[in-house]
Parts: structure tokens; C-alpha cells; sequence
């Protein structure tokens, strides 16, 4: 007896889904998952602040890079019509100008996930093996559980870690070893709960 056809998810999926819900379109499966919390939005903004003036500003270094938050990125190649790193990275010989409207057609040189409850399987299991096959060269995971930043290369499609930074370290890795990034800024401290 034949399978039955499975219907791929497309972008009206994708748009359809509520305000309170992001999602991302992969080989024509919908991953759907609840907005990030301010703890996670934190460190996403902090990382990608401190990697900003020097490295797309060009404001003590070297310049020549595109920081996006959330970036909206569709790689027909890798039949990935929507996908979005929680901060992405571009060399702008590689990408001069980001699309005014649309998605960016070209891979990130580098990603950055900030790990959650809710997204930590999706960004190890699917995305970190997507990252590596489109050849992605860096990629950082955030885990903010955790208080670490672990940072990878990708070397023949598969990753290879560079190190792992945490608590109140100053980190320098690839491809930003030229700015120093303190990381006690990126972790939120839990609000006290009431009693």
C-alpha cells in the first residue's frame, strides 16, 4: 500500500501563523515556535551591538561586515525558502547592499543561535547540520541557561569546535578575533519570583 503524498508547508503557512508565533519554511516543513523571551532577545541584541561598531561600522576595526538581527534568509539551493539565525553576518564583498524588500539569497560567512527551551533542538538538529551543508563558515551557539558561547568553523561541511567562553570571559573567536566581546552582558539574572 502507497504512503500517503505529505503536503509541504508553504509560504501562506508561514504568513498564516499568529503574532505571537515565528516560524521558518525548511525543505517544505513549517517549524513553528513561540516569539523569544527578553532573556534570549537580550543576548541576541547585546552580541550583536558589540559586533556592530567594530565590524560593520567600522568604529575600532576593521569594517567590511553586514550585522543583522533575525535576518529573513531564503536559499533555493538548500530548499529553504525562509530561515533566520537569531544574528547573521555577511563580508560585504560578499553581499554589498541588504535587499530593501525580500529575503537575503546569499548565505551568512557567519551565524549566531541563541539557544532556548523552545528552539534548542530545532537549532541543533536541524539548523547546525543546514549551516554546515550551505557552507556556512562560522557559527557561535548561545546558551544562555548555561552562560556559555561556543564557537565553530566549519571545515568539509562539518563543524569543528574553536572553544567555549562563559560567565564573565572576554571572548575573541573566529571570524571577530579582532574585537574583545565581554559576555557578562549578555546574561539576563532571573527576575525573583513573588512569594
Amino acid at each position: 500500500m502507497a504512503e500517503p503524498a505529505v503536503r509541504r508547508a508553504t509560504w501562506a503557512d508561514l504568513e498564516a501563523l499568529p503574532a505571537n508565533v515565528t516560524g521558518e519554511l525548511i525543505r517544505g516543513v513549517l517549524y513553528a515556535m513561540p516569539r523569544p523571551r527578553s532573556w534570549h532577545q537580550n543576548a541576541g541584541s547585546v552580541l550583536g551591538a558589540e559586533l556592530n561598531g567594530p565590524f560593520q561600522r567600522g568604529r575600532g576595526g576593521p569594517g567590511g561586515w553586514w550585522i543583522l538581527d533575525e535576518p529573513g534568509i531564503a536559499l533555493p539551493e538548500f530548499d529553504v525558502e525562509e530561515i533566520s539565525p537569531d544574528v547573521a553576518g555577511w563580508k560585504r564583498e560578499r553581499l554589498p547592499h541588504p535587499p530593501r524588500d525580500g529575503s537575503i539569497t546569499i548565505a551568512p560567512d557567519w551565524v549566531c543561535e541563541i539557544l532556548s527551551p523552545t528552539t534548542r533542538r530545532h537549532d541543533l538538529t536541524v539548523k547546525r547540520p543546514l549551516y554546515a551543508e550551505a557552507g556556512i563558515r562560522w557559527m557561535w551557539l548561545v546558551d544562555v541557561d548555561a552562560r556559555t558561547v561556543t564557537a565553530s568553523r566549519n571545515e568539509n561541511r562539518r563543524w569543528v569546535e574553536l572553544g567555549v567562553c562563559g560567565d564573565d570571559d572576554a571572548m575573541r573567536a573566529g571570524p571577530f578575533e579582532a574585537h574583545e566581546i565581554p559576555l557578562a552582558d549578555l546574561w539576563v539574572e532571573p527576575a525573583p519570583q513573588p512569594r
